[in-house]
């Protein structure tokens, strides 16, 4: 069962272009990229389920989250868009385009491989689960709670847009209890061996990340032969905000060859 996910757009004329976020994010996340992309495209940024302001399911799969995608495409009726994911949107993207090709004019993956990764995001939820919603008096209060167990203040800042105030309660946007339960799935990646797209791909990474190592080149052009690995110097995880030049570069390189 697909859902009705919430949708931000930015430009109204040329190619369609769906943006993709990555877990505990949004579709605010895009903002800046997506202002200067509306300038030629059409975007479209939604937030994915169990994420924003979108509504809440506990099937994390990406098969679920893909037919999502779909349902937005049909519902604005596109039949095919250049699709850009970062994380684990970026793993969305790719599961969308071996999936459904004929959907995807283009795939652009931010960080992210083809593989199943090892990483877990207990201390992220140990995090969470420190900040007494209930007793909550303010953001700085959060923060304070949160640092006992996340040690980088720009992770916090990251993690604290999900915090939202509502007739004075406090909660989290984002399904914490789905996305705890859905790390495995999150995390993995299975499609058939014979999968492949043969559109336009580019793999854009930070050299400091470990997401994109070089033993993962292999499974990349594999399923993506057609593809282009661009390294983003300078760069960990966040490339497009770490490093938004050298991203936009590699992003522009990309886009220049879908036709």
């Amino acid at each position: 069962m697909s859902l009705e996910l919430y949708l931000r757009e930015q430009g109204d004329s040329g190619p369609v272009i769906l943006l993709l976020h990555g877990l505990f994010g949004s579709s605010s996340n895009w903002g800046s990229v997506a202002r200067g992309l509306a300038q030629r495209y059409r975007v479209l940024i939604p937030d994915l389920r169990n994420h924003g302001q979108s509504p809440h399911h506990p099937d994390v799969s990406y098969t679920a989250m893909t037919s999502d995608l779909l349902a937005l495409l049909d519902g604005q009726r596109v039949q095919k868009a250049i699709v850009i994911g970062h994380s684990m949107g970026g793993k969305l993207g790719m599961h969308l385009a071996l999936g459904y090709p004929q959907r995807v004019a283009g795939l652009a993956v931010v960080d992210m491989a083809p593989v199943a990764y090892q990483h877990r995001f207990d201390q992220v939820f140990r995090g969470f689960d420190a900040v007494d919603l209930a007793s909550l008096g303010n953001r700085s209060d959060a923060d304070a709670s949160m640092a006992q167990h996340i040690l980088q203040p720009g992770v916090r800042a990251f993690l604290q847009q999900n915090l939202q105030r509502v007739a004075g309660s406090w909660s989290w946007r984002c399904n914490l209890e789905a996305l705890r339960n859905g790390q495995a799935e999150i995390t993995g990646f299975e499609v058939p061996d014979h999968a492949s797209y043969g559109g336009p791909a580019s793999f854009i990474h930070g050299t400091l990340s470990d997401y994109v190592l070089p033993a993962y080149h292999q499974a990349i052009i594999r399923y993506f032969p057609a593809t282009d690995i661009c390294p983003v110097e300078g760069a960990g995880h966040w490339v497009y905000a770490e490093q938004p030049q050298r991203f936009s570069a590699c992003l522009d390189r990309f886009l220049r060859t879908v036709k």
